[in-house]
């Protein structure tokens, strides 16, 4: 993720719609938005619930600091070790924050982290792709350049595809402005199948659910998106 251009590039879609949603189904008095990023999902949540928002990205909070009604969120720079013990009623992780953890471990610590950090019976949910979707076939035809222009700005991101391999897809996203290389970084992503998701959950005591596709349908192997919801 790139800070500055992400709100602009990631408009409101049907994650958005079901997570907004969910937070008012299950009005939990206290959540936490783990991975946060800008706050683009979390100031919304702030409107139903007492919300604690992480991410280890600095430049992405201090964006989120910014916007309108900021201060009904905590804000905390870190990753799951700063979730409080026994804090939360729900821990939610959106925009495949999860696929970001590629070693096993360290999902795996961040999993027994939010298992300790919820109240009895507290939820954390996490929304992943299906590998089996083959989703990287479609950015890899995709050569074009991202545009977004803020303010009197406008900025290209390009991405780079280093390709698929053992259930890891690598890319590297930079940033211009005009001729000007502004950042770069690379991101790599872990396609689990979704029987390796569940395991880690219930190995950690939890109960698990899947949905597919932002709905609440239950999940097969034909969902693009899986939405996980583990209970304590």
């Amino acid at each position: 993720m790139i800070p500055v251009v992400y709100d602009t590039l990631n408009r409101w879609a049907k994650d958005a719609d079901f997570f907004s949603g969910l937070v008012k189904r299950f009005n939990p008095e206290t959540m936490a938005d783990l991975g946060c990023g800008t706050g683009r999902l979390t100031l919304r949540f702030a409107e139903y619930t007492n919300v604690t928002g992480i991410d280890p990205n600095a430049e992405a909070l201090d964006i989120a600091k910014q916007k309108p009604q900021a201060d009904r969120v905590k804000w905390v720079q870190g990753e799951s070790a700063q979730l409080e013990d026994e804090a939360y009623d729900l821990v939610l992780m959106t925009a495949n924050v999860s696929q970001l953890f590629v070693d096993d471990a360290e999902w795996q610590q961040v999993v027994a982290d939010a298992y300790r950090s919820l109240k009895k019976d507290g939820r954390f949910v996490f929304d992943t792709r299906n590998p089996k979707a083959h989703i990287w076939d479609r950015w890899m035809r995709d050569d074009s350049p991202d545009i977004a222009t803020i303010g009197d700005k406008t900025y290209e991101v390009h991405n780079a595809y280093k390709g698929y391999k053992n259930e890891v897809f690598t890319f590297t996203e930079t940033l211009y402005e005009g001729d000007e290389e502004v950042t770069s970084v690379e991101i790599q992503l872990r396609f689990r199948e979704m029987e390796a998701w569940k395991n880690s959950l219930t190995a950690a005591g939890f109960t698990v659910e899947t949905y597919g596709d932002f709905t609440w349908r239950e999940a097969d192997k034909f969902s693009e998106d899986l939405v996980f919801i583990a209970t304590k």
